[in-house]
């Protein structure tokens, strides 16, 4: 079943992308996936060859792609993370719902999912651009697509502001500290009355 209004969720935004090879799933976050024709329904992605989804798809031909909305958490985003590797199984007491083909989805802080099987594969160096026919495409809410600006201002946690150096200079005596670009040569330390020669420059 293809829902016209899913596929309007594609035009931007982060996606889940799920693949699923001997019985295991893999899955990790891109950020290239795009309609590319109306008939039939195609869409492309690209991967990471460094990324251990990509040789799933690779192997078998099928993949998901869940578009996460504005109301992803950022726990979500480090659970799947940029990449994926072999070793590490991102579904392992993770249950997640499986879309006709059988393949895992995230069905929640996402508004859509599609379905796709793979017809053509076009090596990039670094990456590989797999171009595929959406065969299942589902509308799961209405939340708006999280953007990577969306991302970067209201779901990644802000860095803590770093506290304003001083500038001054600090007695090696007793530490206490006289703000201050130049250190007049007579100044006395007025807790140990020590003079300017036993103070350092703070760094």
């Amino acid at each position: 079943m293809i829902d016209s209004k899913a596929m309007q969720k594609l035009s931007y935004g982060l996606f889940v992308l799920t693949a699923r090879q001997d019985g295991k799933d893999a899955g990790c976050i891109i950020n290239t996936a795009q309609q590319i024709s109306a008939s039939p329904i195609t869409m492309s992605i690209t991967v990471s060859k460094q990324n251990h989804t990509h040789d799933v798809i690779k192997a078998t031909g099928e993949f998901n792609i869940s578009v996460l909305s504005e109301e992803a958490t950022f726990e979500l985003f480090t659970h799947f993370g940029f990449q994926s590797g072999h070793e590490v199984d991102k579904f392992k007491d993770f249950v997640l719902p499986r879309t006709e083909n059988g393949l895992t989805y995230v069905g929640w802080a996402t508004n859509a999912v599609y379905s796709c099987r793979v017809t053509s594969m076009i090596d990039c160096g670094t990456h590989t651009l797999f171009i595929a026919e959406v065969t299942e495409a589902r509308t799961l809410s209405d939340s708006p697509s999280a953007t990577y600006a969306y991302y970067f201002e209201h779901i990644k946690p802000q860095p803590e502001p770093k506290e304003e150096s001083k500038k001054g200079w600090v007695c090696k005596i007793c530490g206490y500290v006289y703000e201050g670009e130049e250190l007049p040569p007579d100044y006395i330390c007025p807790l140990c009355k020590h003079g300017a020669s036993d103070f350092e420059k703070l760094s």
